[in-house]
């Protein structure tokens, strides 16, 4: 066991393999299991959507939550280590996270028919429409703010001390706007199949 959690990519095969085999006792137990077709696919769209989610909401939370609190505690002599090893790692995830969430977000919806009519705000879609926008601005914000930012901060773009710090700042404070969009957003998303907004 040891060694399949010593590796990330063991244990995420690992963990692909013990998901199939609940899959199989659950399916035995039931009498039931998957049926292969649209809804099928469908569901395990949206599985990955919510898997891409917790990746990307959970290393937004962790930058808000823990990094940037702990920077001003951190020794200067420690501190390249978050800036050059665990800062762009992170990052890395982070806005491919974004990407994929978004993405398949939009295949979810497409899937089950309801991409237009959520996008546009249509009654009895306006929840996941809500969450829809918030989730496409946050992508964007990611992205288009604060990675370009966070790539002068880290010093991966070589800019000037000042432009530096600028840099860093912005990227802090639209990672706090997207940390505060993600509450209603989360909300909305769970709220229209769930009877949380009417």
């Amino acid at each position: 066991m040891a060694a399949i959690l010593q590796s990330l990519g063991r244990t995420i095969i690992a963990g692909v393999v013990l998901l199939i085999l609940l899959v199989i006792i659950a399916t035995n137990v039931a009498g039931v299991g998957p049926q292969m077709g649209h809804e099928w696919g469908a569901f395990v769209m949206r599985w990955l959507h919510v898997v891409s989610g917790i990746m990307w909401i959970g290393l937004l939370w962790y930058f808000n939550f823990v990094q940037i609190p702990s920077m001003p505690k951190i020794p200067d002599e420690q501190k390249p280590a978050i800036g050059k090893v665990i800062a762009p790692t992170a990052l890395f995830w982070f806005r491919w996270a974004a990407l994929a969430t978004v993405i398949t977000g939009l295949l979810v919806a497409w899937m089950r028919h309801y991409l237009g009519a959520a996008l546009s705000l249509q009654v009895g879609f306006h929840a996941i429409g809500i969450g829809m926008w918030i989730a496409l601005l946050m992508a964007f914000n990611v992205w288009f703010i604060i990675w370009p930012n966070q790539k002068k901060a880290l010093g991966i773009v070589t800019v000037e001390p000042e432009q530096k710090a600028a840099a860093a700042r912005l990227a802090m404070l639209t990672s706090r706007f997207n940390t505060m969009l993600s509450i209603p957003m989360l909300y909305m998303m769970v709220a229209q199949q769930n009877g949380g907004l009417q």
